[in-house]
């Protein structure tokens, strides 16, 4: 049995089942992904991309030039392009659970940027990420934007800062993307949409998990529900079953009762000076911060 195998039957059989959200990104996951980047209701991408642009000479200034950018969890690879561009960064390293995906976007990215030198590799951000050797050690910057920091629990987001933290020297920053607080609403339809898409993205990772484990979750026994828990300042995502079902997988399975929900994300929302005050605990001690005109989204310049 593998270690992810072991994870996700784990995980299921807890007295309230969880699924990471790590296991959302297969092929087609990572592709409905992409759709929910540009609905209407999504504003994390519009507004970050927003932010990037508006203060791009800013953040080349005091980024500086000539890096090697390293973007966790890098997708479609299409803010990495902006970002290594304004910085004339002299190499490109994407990393991603995804990796037929990355490869995809990773060979679009040197078609249009074909002097930069690229690689991809991929890895899970849950557990330690070993560089390959010949990605220069000095002059990083870790590139992790769309608030992805959100899906890790607090005590999980400093880990994860504390390991980006160590695959740096002195000379090295993170530059990070954070949502933040703000009109529930807002908050709530960013995650569940009028056409549904975040609905398919949620009830995919089903489909992935009968391919990873064998089992049998039928798609149509389950539904999205995501709504804003207020005292912990995070979305979550849920599947509930809308009736009594059964779940098998080789060498076990589980009952769920209708109304019974499987724990599928959280995103955490926070303030500019409570994700300082993380990053500081994690070993980044200076920081700056670029916010839209609404104060809807930070990205955050951080430094040993």
């Amino acid at each position: 049995m593998t270690d992810a195998i072991r994870e996700i039957i784990e995980g299921l059989s807890r007295p309230v089942a969880a699924i990471s959200p790590k296991y959302f990104y297969d092929a087609r996951g990572s592709a409905i992904f992409e759709d929910i980047t540009r609905l209407p209701e999504y504003y994390p991408t519009r507004v970050e991309r927003e932010i990037m642009r508006r203060h791009a000479d800013d953040i080349a200034r005091k980024v500086g030039t000539g890096r090697t950018v390293i973007e966790l969890g890098a997708g479609n690879c299409e803010k990495a392009r902006d970002l290594c561009e304004s910085i004339a960064a002299s190499r490109f390293v994407a990393v991603d659970i995804s990796e037929e995906f990355l490869q995809q976007a990773v060979k679009r990215l040197q078609a249009e940027l074909p002097a930069l030198k690229v690689r991809a590799f991929g890895a899970d951000l849950t557990r330690e990420i070993v560089m390959p050797a010949d990605v220069p050690q000095a002059h990083r910057l870790m590139f992790y934007p769309g608030s992805s920091i959100g899906n890790f629990d607090p005590p999980e987001a400093r880990g994860l800062l504390t390991r980006m933290r160590h695959m740096l020297q002195d000379d090295g920053a993170l530059l990070i993307g954070v949502d933040l607080r703000k009109d529930v609403a807002v908050l709530e339809a960013a995650y569940d949409d009028a056409a549904g898409v975040t609905a398919a993205f949620n009830l995919n990772v089903l489909t992935h998990l009968n391919r990873l484990i064998g089992s049998d979750f039928d798609l149509k026994h389950w539904k999205h529900v995501a709504f804003f828990n207020a005292e912990a300042s995070r979305i979550e995502m849920h599947l509930e079953a809308v009736a009594d079902t059964i779940v098998q997988w080789p060498g076990g399975g589980r009952a769920f009762a209708r109304g019974e929900r499987i724990h599928t994300e959280n995103s955490y929302k926070y303030d500019i000076e409570g994700f300082a005050r993380l990053l500081d605990e994690s070993g980044f001690h200076r920081t700056v911060a670029w916010t839209d005109e609404r104060r809807w989204f930070a990205v955050v310049l951080a430094c040993p």
